[in-house]
């Protein structure tokens, strides 16, 4: 399943608790039968999917009080703005802050050379016009996958908009149906990442991503997008990539940000008050730690290097004291102590497999390895 972009960290309040998440329940087809399941099944996506619009709103709520410098933000949002919460304004800046430094070391190290990102369930994710915006045409090829209902959407903002447009550049192509994008070095595709598990027996997944180069240091990047398909079908997608798509000689990557530990009593909560809306993190269980998640790193081939930390330590670790306090002056955060601890149940692992190239002098993780 392409889930799309993750709403920021802490997206919803629930009794005593925030959350954040989509998801989908239980199957209960052998009750419902053939079309009452399929009918179930829809509506367990549309869930999926209109949080999208949460995730959107939550960004430009700290964009314009000032956690982050985003001006493609609004572009994205199609409902009345809201002002969140100050913890899901925190949330949204610490994770945002951390995938983006993810991001800037993996294209700082060897600049002259090429590489490639590619965002499962990236949604209306502004990452790559913000990077158009810093760095202009950087040796860079990225790609967003995502339910067609969220590339559609996406699509028809970009289409509308000049500010997008311009970042993207000439030649800029579209498909018929408006869920397909390709642009010079961007290119959005309407893909379930579900279609990946299971593949026929004795046939491989299809080659559904066009202009995927197999042979450039690439970046996996998932912000809670593989949290929500069954452990099966999230390891089957990651392994679609690195073996299916990347040989072994390629440089490859990967960042997750998903939420950890469901079994103390904040995390039995949190995931509580996720149910009630209908929303299940199928993975959480399986990956409920950091140490779960730096295994799961290496069972998935990325055996050149592997760390995870939580948010809480994200922001105590790598914000330096300027900052916390430029941060603290945005707006009064009362909830100190439930911050950091609901800060302790969401994470960012990352994780890498040197290439060819790698061998040979050139490294595409020199500054993973720095903060490792």
């Amino acid at each position: 399943m392409a889930a799309p972009h993750i709403p920021n960290l802490l997206s919803s309040r629930g009794a005593r608790g925030y959350a954040i998440g989509r998801g989908r329940g239980r199957d209960s087809s052998n009750i419902l039968g053939e079309e009452g399941a399929a009918e179930q099944k829809e509506a367990k996506d549309r869930i999926v999917q209109q949080t999208d619009q949460d995730a959107s709103v939550s960004r430009t709520s700290a964009v314009t009080i000032g956690y982050l410098d985003d001006p493609f933000a609004q572009e994205f949002v199609s409902t009345e703005a809201q002002r969140r919460f100050p913890i899901i304004n925190r949330g949204t800046y610490v994770r945002t802050k951390a995938i983006d430094r993810l991001v800037d070391e993996f294209l700082a190290s060897e600049p002259a050379t090429t590489k490639q990102i590619v965002s499962l369930g990236a949604g209306s994710d502004t990452r790559y016009f913000r990077l158009m915006r810093r760095i202009p045409r950087p040796s860079l090829i990225y790609h967003e996958l995502d339910f067609p209902t969220n590339t559609a959407h996406k699509i028809a903002a970009i289409t509308t908009s000049s500010r997008l447009r311009g970042c993207i550049g000439e030649p800029l192509s579209v498909s018929t149906d408006g869920t397909k994008l390709d642009g010079p070095n961007y290119h959005i595709h309407a893909v379930d990442l579900r279609t990946f598990y299971p593949p026929q027996p004795l046939q491989p997944p299809p080659s559904v991503l066009d202009n995927l180069d197999p042979s450039l240091p690439t970046l996996l990047v998932s912000e809670c997008c593989l949290i929500y398909l069954t452990p099966e079908a999230a390891d089957a997608a990651v392994k679609y990539f690195t073996t299916h798509i990347f040989p072994a000689g390629t440089s490859l990557g990967l960042i997750l940000y998903e939420p950890i530990n469901p079994f103390d009593a904040f995390g039995k909560v949190m995931v509580s008050n996720l149910a009630a809306r209908g929303i299940v993190l199928q993975t959480l269980h399986r990956y409920n730690s950091l140490e779960v998640q730096k295994e799961r790193l290496k069972l998935y081939g990325f055996t050149d290097g592997r760390e995870a930390l939580d948010v809480d330590a994200i922001y105590e670790q790598w914000v330096d004291e300027d900052e916390k306090d430029r941060v603290s002056r945005l707006e009064m955060l009362d909830e100190v102590e439930e911050w950091r601890l609901l800060a302790q149940h969401y994470c960012v692992a990352w994780g890498w497999r040197e290439g060819k190239a790698d061998e040979g002098g050139s490294d595409a993780w020199a500054g993973w390895k720095k903060l490792s």
